[in-house]
């Protein structure tokens, strides 16, 4: 017979967890962000790059460039052609510090912390990139503040200003999973880092970045069309602009700037779902054992 304190050991429910969904995303997105205030160097530096090219650009190939753009783009300075580029690279370069900050959690034990908690690991992703997609906004912010006092035209003004940190906040999302993905399969700090900064600057370059289109090689134009970084730069550059500026696809539904933003953001959307999925599904995966 069993004793009654085998029975209440055996007949034990298991132990609950008052952890909310909710809850573990505020926990994380707080974690993250105080991170990143006692670590302002990577800050610093995923901005730092952007603001060269932004004054480089428009300083050594401002003129040269300048006369590309008014063919297609009457009227509008390199400066207000730019600066949408900017904004989109600012958003790449600072996903690419979220991969290095996860592979950082691997190499000194928190994430394997985190493996073992009752935390929800869809929680634990979304917390993690609510926190950097907010300095995205803030470094975007920056970019444009800056754009101005260089001589860039916002045409749809404040409202266009925010639509542009509105979208390179999306853009930056599958850049986020991809870079989190890396770091999960490689649990290797420098291979992350590597293999993010391998896809950056092709990215940037084949796209429609800092040059129309029309005036690049046609192997570039074909290429520009799989490329995420051709429909985040349109759909900001068609705020910045308050025109339709895609020319990667023809659509004449909604008219004006959102024949081209829409089309791109919903593109951009898509991404963002397909390689979130795929982050989130090895962040389930992921054992403690993974890790060590």
């Amino acid at each position: 017979m069993s004793t009654p304190a085998a029975e209440s050991t055996t007949d034990r429910e298991p132990a609950r967890t008052t952890n909310t969904f909710v809850g573990d995303v505020w926990v994380n997105f707080k974690r993250w962000n105080l991170k990143a205030v006692r670590n302002p160097f990577v800050l610093v530096v995923s901005l730092a790059q952007p603001f060269i090219f932004l004054v480089l650009f428009t300083e050594v190939f401002g003129n040269v460039a300048g006369e590309a753009v008014s063919r297609g783009l009457p009227g509008v300075n390199y400066t207000t052609f730019l600066v949408p580029a900017i904004a989109i690279q600012v958003a790449l370069a600072s996903a690419v510090t979220s991969g290095i900050g996860l592979v950082n959690d691997i190499e000194n034990g928190m994430f394997e912390k985190v493996l073992v908690s009752p935390m929800n690991r869809t929680a634990v992703f979304v917390g993690k990139t609510a926190a950097e997609v907010v300095r995205i906004a803030i470094q975007i912010g920056i970019i444009l503040g800056l754009g101005v006092a260089l001589g860039a035209e916002i045409a749809t003004g404040v409202v266009g200003a925010v639509g542009i940190i509105a979208v390179g906040i999306v853009f930056s999302l599958w850049f986020i999973a991809f870079s989190n993905t890396l770091a999960v399969l490689t649990r290797d700090q420098e291979s992350t880092i590597i293999g993010a900064n391998l896809l950056q600057f092709p990215l940037l370059f084949l796209s429609s970045a800092f040059l129309p289109l029309s005036t690049l090689p046609t192997w570039i134009q074909a290429f520009a069309r799989l490329n995420p970084v051709t429909y985040g730069v349109d759909a900001t550059r068609a705020i910045m602009l308050d025109e339709d500026v895609m020319t990667v696809l023809d659509v004449t539904t909604f008219g004006g700037a959102l024949d081209t933003i829409l089309p791109a953001v919903a593109v951009l959307i898509g991404l963002a779902v397909v390689l979130g999925a795929i982050a989130i599904y090895l962040l389930s995966r992921a054992t403690s054992s993974d890790v060590r």
